[in-house]
């Protein structure tokens, strides 16, 4: 037989990469984890890992387990929530990984909520960007994963995962109110802006891809003059007339003066949306939360600015 403690070990090996970030994560020592891993090696009956260099990496029969132990993981976690679904009260920790725009709007909103309804619900939120949410919601490290997507950058949901929709935000240039792209009409289209200087997030984010794709499709490689990981300081930059850049209207609440906000010519839209395990909707509390910030999206939905300033 097969122990589901020792599978769960070979899973959070699978996520983590390392045995020993794998401990670290599971609050065991790193010798503790490799001799519950021969052992499941024994149990199995075949080699599940192999070494390269220093690194002990997942053979195909080790991965075909892997993906069986995601399989049983969610059948665990339905089981949990059919249990929980029968008391009377909803309670217990969710926890969330969110990205800035996110948290500091809707998901601060669903929080102010579920603490004015006074029960046992509690919020644990952690900031990410949808590249970290996504594995650490398949390492079992949050409940909700708070993501996004662009229309020019498709996003598809692990077969393991559920896509929750909640938000769809557009994408708007920001730019000085001086510029003569923006006194020149209610739209831009960003072949006019070809000879700007450009700023950005950093490179490993979809933001940043995104801005790439537009301007590819646009004819033009934008030139970079400086990259930052917050978009109020893009946006302080602008206002100094450092450049332009492309962002959505959520990551753009608080604009500084001498800056304006324009629509594109050809629309570009955001999608924000909640990514659970598979069923996990079906856990009290995680379905609680959803509702939550569905209804505090409803606060925020926004549409492109006219174009006037």
């Amino acid at each position: 037989m097969l122990d589901l403690r020792r599978l769960r070990l070979l899973h959070a090996l699978a996520g983590y990469g390392t045995v020993s970030a794998a401990a670290e994560a599971l609050h065991l020592t790193g010798p503790a984890v490799s001799q519950q891993l021969a052992t499941l090696e024994r149990e199995a009956g075949v080699r599940l890992l192999q070494r390269q260099g220093r690194r002990l990496t997942l053979t195909e029969a080790g991965r075909v387990l892997v993906a069986h132990t995601d399989v049983l993981l969610d059948q665990l976690a339905a089981a949990e929530s059919d249990l929980l679904a029968l008391r009377s009260e909803v309670a217990g920790t969710v926890r969330i990984g969110a990205f800035a725009s996110a948290a500091a709007t809707f998901v601060a909103s669903a929080w102010r909520t579920l603490d004015a309804e006074g029960g046992r619900l509690k919020l644990r939120l952690v900031g990410m960007e949808p590249e970290e949410s996504l594995p650490a919601l398949s390492r079992g490290e949050v409940e909700i994963a708070v993501a996004h997507s662009y229309d020019l950058l498709p996003f598809t949901v692990p077969p393991t995962c559920e896509r929750h929709e909640l938000l769809t935000d557009p994408v708007v240039v920001a730019l000085p109110e001086a510029d003569p792209v923006a006194l020149g009409g209610e739209t831009v289209d960003l072949a006019a802006l070809s000879d700007h200087a450009w700023l950005s997030v950093p490179s490993d984010t979809s933001c940043h891809q995104m801005l790439q794709r537009a301007c590819g499709a646009s004819g033009f490689v934008p030139q970079l003059v400086a990259q930052t990981g917050e978009y109020a300081a893009v946006l302080a930059l602008i206002a100094a007339g450092a450049g332009v850049t492309l962002l959505p209207v959520l990551g753009a609440r608080n604009i500084p003066p001498g800056v304006v906000l324009r629509p594109l010519a050809r629309p570009i839209s955001r999608h924000i949306f909640a990514i659970t395990r598979h069923g996990g909707e079906r856990h009290p509390a995680v379905n609680v939360v959803l509702d939550r910030l569905r209804t505090a999206t409803r606060e925020f939905e926004v549409q492109a600015p006219s174009g006037e300033t």
